[in-house]
């Protein structure tokens, strides 16, 4: 108990040794030092066209252009599987469906969707990345290395 005033005026002087500490913050006022403006946030550009819905609910899906993947894109699962070979993963959800393909180069995602209400979905969106650490890859360069 002898301590006891001892300790408190050690934790007294906690938030005057914190106060000390404490960065200044440049003022314009202070010679030598400029005043910098808060970083501005990003402005959230509106797309151009929205997509156009039918009245049954159907939104026509943005199809990929990239050149070298005009074998892929619009291409139905069947002929999907005729190019790479039978898909590792089949995946539907709702009227969309995912094929996956695996070779020794890279993992290649082949979405489709239907172009028109009740259509047979088709190639619309290729991604690629390899198989060992799932980092990005060209994606011509995937489709044409696990094209048969």
């Amino acid at each position: 108990m002898r301590n006891f005033p001892r300790s408190l005026s050690a934790l007294a002087l906690i938030p005057l040794v914190a106060a000390c500490a404490t960065p200044t913050v440049p003022t314009a006022s202070q010679p030598g030092t400029a005043r910098t403006p808060p970083p501005q946030r990003p402005v959230a550009v509106p797309p151009s066209r929205p997509k156009p819905v039918t009245p049954d609910g159907f939104m026509a899906p943005r199809v990929m252009s990239v050149a070298g993947l005009e074998f892929v894109i619009g291409a139905r699962a069947s002929q999907l599987e005729q190019t790479f070979g039978p898909a590792r993963l089949d995946v539907l959800e709702g009227d969309a469906r995912k094929l996956q393909f695996v070779g020794e180069a890279c993992v290649l995602d082949v979405y489709l969707y239907p172009m028109s209400p009740g259509a047979e979905p088709t190639a619309t969106y290729v991604d690629a990345r390899r198989a060992s650490d799932a980092l990005d890859v060209d994606r011509v360069a995937c489709a044409a290395a696990l094209r048969r």
